[in-house]
Formats: structure tokens, C-alpha cells, sequence
């Protein structure tokens, strides 16, 4: 039986595969599986994973005839899986020698539902350690107990994917596989989803990912209309957690995370086409009249005055617009 199923989205990272596949076969066990999954690339990145799934013990490579979205990609690479433990790592990253070894032996003896751990950021040739913001190490919780405070940074806010590793029944249970389609913010539904409804979680102390900001080809350093997906996103995570049996206590949570992103964009509208630009503003607009308006009021009387006032000015924009249509 397989015992981890490693499932690896690649798009035109022809520049950084060598490093990621190499940094996997340092990762290599009997019982492991890689699933390379080539989201329809169109450099010399086909080339690289055709060599790989020759080369690579337990590789199993996957192509897309269409570029679907990173999204999209992953859950190919989740149909794919035979695991009873699965985890994710990104085209462009790289990993510490046996480090699979080491995660897969924490989940195992936690015995819990899904596990999180920090990861080492890198750009350009800076590192920098970023931590699960879950103060408990190397115990048991209950996933629901830390979405909470609204106002700080929580466990839903460390939103990567590939920083952890998740049981088969959470797949059994279809809450492993990501919004399809969506081009950015893809694990921003999965996460609250995971902590609203999976039984038991942990945060260990393990390093081993390292994760490549400020690639060019990355989405977060495109200004295209792709970006705007994050709407599509987060309106998601608004409805699904208005249905929760908690929405009354949780909502106010996605509400000011959600505000904290259209004001992030917002804020560096400068690095977008002049066309998305306009629509991300009119965009934003919409979303905060879609929210529920007495929990968007607390979470803007929350906020600083900076970020506020910009947002209320949108807000006000946006119902003058309904007024007027």
C-alpha cells in the first residue's frame, strides 16, 4: 500500500523543476508516490517532468491538455492519489533531505486528522522562518477552536496547502479537494473548510519546505485579471461559513480577513493593468455590499482608521451605485 501520495502542480517552471525534483528524490521511499501533475506548460518544463517520471522512484506524471489553474491541478493530482496520507508542494519549492519521513512519522504518532507546520520563505537569497500562528506544538486541537479571534492572526490565515499533511478521510470525506478553477487565493476556502469541519489537527516544529517568493511567473506578482479570483474566493468562504452552525461567532472573522485583502489590493492597485485596476475597484465594491452589513460595520469600527476609511468610502460608493441602478 501506498503510505504518502506527494501531489506537485508544475506550470513553465523550467527555471526551478530541476531544483524541486531533485530536493523529491531526496524524499524518496518505498511506499511514496509523487504525482507530478503538468498543468499544460508551455516551456521546457514537459521535457524536465518526462525525464523525471523515468528517474524519479514512485513518480507518476499527469498532463493537462488545457492549463487549468493550480486549483484544478491539484485535485488531478487528489484523483490520482492511493495514499492514506497526502500532502502538496508547489513546482517552484523545494524540500530538505528526508523530510517526508519526518512528517509522516509525526502525523502517525499524534494520530490526528491533519498536521501543520512552518516553512522557510526565500527570495531572492534572503530566508525567513514563518510559523502556524497556533501557539500549542505537538498536541491534539480541535481545528474549530482556533479560527478564533477575529482580530488577530489565526491558524485560517496560514492558508498553505503544502505546509502540512492530511489523513485519507479527510479525501473520503471531500474535504481535501480545492474550488476548481480558481486562479489565486485556491487555499483560502480549503483551509476554513478544513478547520470547520475536520475533527482533530496539530502544529508541529518541522522545517523542511522552502517556499520561492517573488518568482516572476507567479500569480502574486502578476497584476492580471487572474488575481481577482481572490473575490471568487472569499465570497466563498463568507457563504459556506454563514451556513455554519457557528456563523454567529465565526463570521465576524472571515468578514475582517476578507475586508483585510480587498484593502491589501487595494493598496498596490498600482502593479495592475489600468483595465483590472478598474475592475478590482468596482469589484471590491460589490463584495462589500454582498457582506453581511451589520458584521461588516464591527469589523470596520475594528480596523484602523486608515483602512477603514478607505473601505467605508468604497462601501459608500458601492450603495450609491445600487441606489442609482
Amino acid at each position: 500500500m501506498v503510505k504518502l501520495s506527494v501531489i506537485v502542480p508544475f506550470y513553465n517552471v523550467q527555471q526551478y523543476a530541476p531544483d524541486t525534483l531533485r530536493s523529491l528524490s531526496a524524499n524518496t521511499r518505498d511506499d511514496f508516490e509523487f504525482i507530478l501533475v503538468d498543468d499544460c506548460s508551455r516551456d521546457g518544463t514537459p521535457d524536465i517532468l518526462a525525464r523525471a517520471e523515468r528517474e524519479l522512484p514512485g513518480a507518476v506524471l499527469v498532463r493537462h491538455e488545457r492549463n487549468g489553474g493550480l486549483a484544478t491541478a491539484r485535485n488531478t493530482g487528489i484523483d490520482r492519489a492511493r495514499g492514506e496520507y497526502v500532502t502538496f508542494l508547489d513546482g517552484d519549492d523545494w524540500l530538505a533531505p528526508g523530510y517526508y519521513e519526518r512528517l509522516l512519522a509525526a502525523i502517525e504518532g499524534l494520530g490526528c486528522d491533519f498536521l501543520r507546520t512552518d516553512h522557510v520563505q526565500c527570495t531572492a537569497r534572503a530566508r525567513s522562518v514563518h510559523r502556524v500562528p497556533v501557539g500549542r506544538r505537538n498536541t491534539v486541537l480541535d481545528p474549530r477552536q482556533v479560527i478564533l479571534p477575529a482580530d488577530r492572526s489565526t491558524s485560517v490565515d496560514y492558508a498553505f496547502a503544502w505546509a502540512g499533511i492530511y489523513h485519507r478521510r479527510l479525501l473520503d470525506r471531500g474535504l481535501l479537494h480545492f474550488t476548481d478553477g480558481l486562479r489565486t487565493a485556491e487555499d483560502r476556502p480549503w483551509i476554513w473548510k478544513l478547520h470547520r469541519e475536520a475533527e482533530s489537527f496539530a502544529v508541529v516544529n518541522l522545517l523542511g519546505v522552502f517556499y520561492r517568493r517573488g518568482v516572476a511567473s507567479s500569480l502574486t506578482q502578476i497584476g492580471d485579471v487572474r488575481q481577482l479570483d481572490f473575490i471568487r474566493a472569499f465570497d466563498q468562504v463568507i457563504a459556506e461559513t454563514a451556513a455554519d452552525r457557528d456563523a454567529d461567532a465565526l463570521l465576524p472573522k472571515a468578514v475582517r480577513t476578507y475586508c483585510a485583502i480587498i484593502s491589501h489590493h487595494l493598496g498596490s492597485i498600482e502593479r495592475f493593468e489600468p483595465t483590472v485596476a478598474k475592475k478590482l475597484t468596482s469589484m471590491s465594491a460589490a463584495a462589500l455590499r454582498r457582506m453581511p452589513q451589520a458584521v461588516l460595520d464591527e469589523a470596520l469600527d475594528s480596523m484602523d482608521l486608515q483602512r477603514a476609511t478607505k473601505l467605508r468610502r468604497l462601501r459608500r460608493r458601492s450603495v450609491a451605485a445600487g441606489a442609482a441602478a
